[in-house]
């Protein structure tokens, strides 16, 4: 028998794409699974068709509450919204058994009485012999019950001819039906396998088009043959290449597979990891920054590239800080604001988090670097960096500290135009440069040398706190002046 499926029931004009992500909870959601769910959403939402989130927790032993939690969780963040679901496997165990029993019936199935001992000699026989170990099919005609024994449930897969996988990312892949073997659909103790439920599932949801990674390639064939069973027409495939380290290795927790949520809680925002996962083995000509919606309307699952895509941290990082620097600064400051809380800054007793947002947007890569470089807008330091004191409060900027420092102190409004305006006229009044002064002005107010423009930072420390800072700052220069430091 040859089963070579058309395009596939997507291709009707009748049919709306429908596509699936489903992760199993025996984990939680990591980058390799985060692009599988992006490529599949992105389908969906191309071609105006629906998105199914379905959860495979049929491991009862592996899967968690906590998992599944993380899943939903992580999906929230990334905004890869559901049309539909989630849906989980646990609750249709009543239709797998439906299912098996209709094959049981029809023939497509049968009832395997082999005991783990009797498959151990099967496989160490053919071994021996330097044979593919496979299931050699002697139950498929077996109509004696053996007592005591409870019997597992087996795919009765054809016999001759192949099957043509017309794969959107790898293209035509052929399996010859005779080196698969009758696959295990029901355990012994009545448990579904992931074989069958995708199967069941697959058919029952009107999935149109199957985007995973290509270690479930050599599933498709058999479960290609256990639709035909049901009577549908296959899905549209399209396997995904690997994603590795940028050593080359399988991409572990070391390259960054981790939780997802780590990525938001070292502040990563959702549309920049999916900008870069997008372009994990897809690209549109030379760009690199997309928004969601230009990723909606380019993306081609045929463009994808068979090759391996390495995982590179630091063009993630790069990516995020292009995201951050085109975000506006409203949804910048509400982003900022559990950063700011989390470091147990009082937010009440400081710039509005938008306001610091929009300072320190062009120079932070993550939301997390953004509160670090912001501490001092709502916290006194205990210290002048040593080495910035030392260059910068020299006694040759005492008399122009003090002159600026008066003139900011009577200043009616705490506004950056009109803070620079006091540091210019005091840098013109003593004939040095802007820079000249403005340099000892950040290292007084922010204990460092670097920070957003002079009149942005001090604008954002605020009034009360900039004026104590430049005054103690005075003192110690004054202290140097004396030579009694």
């Amino acid at each position: 028998m040859s089963l070579v499926p058309h395009i596939g029931r997507s291709m009707s004009p009748t049919k709306s794409v429908r596509t699936r992500f489903a992760p199993s909870p025996t984990g939680v959601l990591h980058i390799g699974s985060v692009r599988t769910a992006l490529f599949c959403w992105l389908y969906a939402r191309h071609h105006n068709g629906q998105f199914v989130l379905r959860i495979e927790d049929t491991d009862k032993a592996r899967s968690t509450t906590e998992n599944v939690n993380a899943i939903l969780d992580g999906m929230r963040w990334l905004a890869l919204d559901a049309d539909e679901g989630p849906v989980f496997q646990s609750d249709r165990m009543p239709r797998y058994r439906e299912v098996a029993d209709q094959w049981l019936e029809s023939g497509h199935a049968y009832h395997c009485y082999c005991t783990r001992e009797e498959l151990d000699a099967l496989r160490a026989e053919q071994m021996a012999a330097g044979q593919k170990t496979r299931y050699d099919g002697r139950c498929r005609d077996r109509s004696k019950v053996s007592p005591g024994i409870d019997p597992v449930v087996r795919f009765r897969n054809p016999v001759g001819g192949q099957v043509v996988v017309n794969d959107q990312v790898r293209g035509r892949v052929v399996f010859r039906n005779d080196e698969l073997d009758d696959l295990i659909i029901v355990r012994s103790d009545g448990s579904p396998t992931y074989n069958f439920t995708w199967v069941a599932d697959d058919s029952d949801m009107g999935i149109t088009h199957v985007i995973r990674g290509d270690d479930h390639l050599n599933n498709t064939p058999r479960q290609m043959n256990m639709l035909e069973a049901l009577g549908v027409m296959p899905p549209v495939y399209a396997h995904l290449p690997m994603i590795l380290g940028v050593d080359g290795a399988k991409l572990s927790k070391r390259h960054g597979a981790v939780d997802v949520r780590e990525y938001r809680d070292q502040g990563y925002l959702p549309d920049a990891l999916l900008n870069y996962l997008v372009r994990l083995g897809w690209s549109y000509g030379d760009q690199e920054v997309f928004t969601i919606d230009q990723m909606i309307q380019l993306f081609d699952i045929a463009e994808v590239n068979q090759s391996a895509s390495a995982f590179n941290p630091e063009k993630l990082r790069w990516l995020n800080q292009q995201h951050i620097i085109s975000t506006s600064v409203d949804r910048l400051g509400a982003l900022l604001l559990p950063f700011l809380e989390r470091a147990g800054l009082d937010v009440s007793e400081g710039p509005d988090p938008a306001s610091v947002a929009e300072g320190f947007q062009e120079r932070a890569e993550t939301l997390q670097q953004m509160m670090e470089s912001a501490l001092y807008c709502y916290e006194d330091f205990d210290e002048i960096d040593p080495a910035a004191a030392k260059k910068h409060l020299r006694p040759v900027v005492l008399e122009p500290l003090r002159t600026v420092f008066e003139m900011l102190k009577e200043l009616p409004n705490w506004r950056a135009a009109d803070i620079a305006n006091a540091i210019q006229a005091s840098a013109d009044q003593y004939e040095i440069k802007m820079g000249k002064l403005g340099q000892p002005i950040r290292v007084a107010v922010t204990g460092g040398s670097v920070s957003p423009p002079i009149d942005v930072t001090v604008e954002l420390i605020g009034r009360d706190r900039s004026l104590r800072r430049l005054k103690n700052a005075i003192e110690y220069v004054d202290v140097r002046a004396t030579g009694s430091a």
